[in-house]
């Protein structure tokens, strides 16, 4: 395939995993009792962020909260489209405190920031994909979200039903490749939202469950790479297929929570010239 993939610069705004740690268990991939490497957390995060720098990408932090062990995961905080900041209403009553340091980290860079009235975990479940935002719902946020969500952007908003609870974000079972298409886990989805995909996005990067398991689906493109688990080699090998450049990064420490790479991964999307 000719190397046609055009990467486009990103702004991410991530936060240091310095109190991660897994205290509660809100899906099935948090078991209390299971220790965490904070240490190991820290050396994976910061190779994550300096791998988005060495690919001309900027990373803003927002300060870690003693006492917020899942605040690393900052997709969850907020969902950013042209500029404008709809803020987070998590489910979990652990996790409602973290909405604050990232609302004043906004607010401080000049943003407004939107307060859904319903349960919404910002980009863990709303999912910007050029015209339109795809939207999940069965575990977290509501199908309310996605109408407020709708009528906040002033964008289509396309909601789409999550069935199996190791997938209980979009973020984990869906990634948008550039603006034209996407690659996710049909498993994840009621038969219903299997079929908007299909129409959607009839020539989808489709991942086994095998891969979805190992975070694949919890990666973030540029256009042209994908920040990648390295567990997900059969959708890795898929992707190079497309033309698309797998970039490995081991947010493995993170999966402990339900996590990985998108999950600490928040996209700041201004309005484009």
């Amino acid at each position: 395939m000719p190397d046609s993939r055009v990467p486009r610069r990103r702004r991410y705004l991530v936060c240091e995993p310095r109190h991660f740690a897994v205290q509660y268990a809100i899906n099935p991939w948090m078991h209390p009792g299971e220790p965490v490497d904070v240490l190991r957390a820290l050396d994976q995060w910061q190779a994550l962020v300096d791998t988005y720098r060495a690919h001309g990408h900027t990373v803003d932090s927002v300060k870690p909260v003693p006492g917020l062990p899942d605040m690393v995961f900052a997709a969850n905080a907020a969902v950013v489209v042209d500029g404008r900041v709809f803020g987070s209403l998590f489910h979990a009553p652990e996790r409602r405190p973290e909405s604050v340091p990232y609302e004043a980290w906004f607010k401080t860079e000049g943003y407004e920031v939107y307060h859904p009235e319903s349960v919404c975990e910002g980009e863990g479940d709303l999912v910007p994909a050029g015209r339109w935002i795809l939207a999940g719902t069965g575990f977290r946020t509501t199908r309310q979200a996605h109408s407020e969500a709708q009528e906040y952007f002033g964008v289509p908003v396309i909601g789409l039903t999550l069935v199996d609870p190791y997938f209980y974000h979009l973020d984990t079972a869906l990634f948008v490749l550039d603006e034209g298409n996407v690659a996710y886990y049909p498993g994840a989805f009621s038969p219903g939202s299997r079929e908007v995909l299909a129409r959607l996005y009839p020539d989808a990067v489709l991942a086994t469950r095998e891969d979805a398991m190992a975070f694949g689906l919890n990666s973030v493109s540029d256009g042209r790479h994908v920040f990648i688990s390295p567990g997900a080699t059969g959708l890795a090998g898929q992707l190079a297929d497309r033309g698309y450049v797998p970039v490995p990064v081991d947010l493995s420490e993170f999966h402990k929570a339900g996590g990985g790479i998108k999950c600490c991964t928040q996209e700041i999307r201004e309005i484009r010239s």
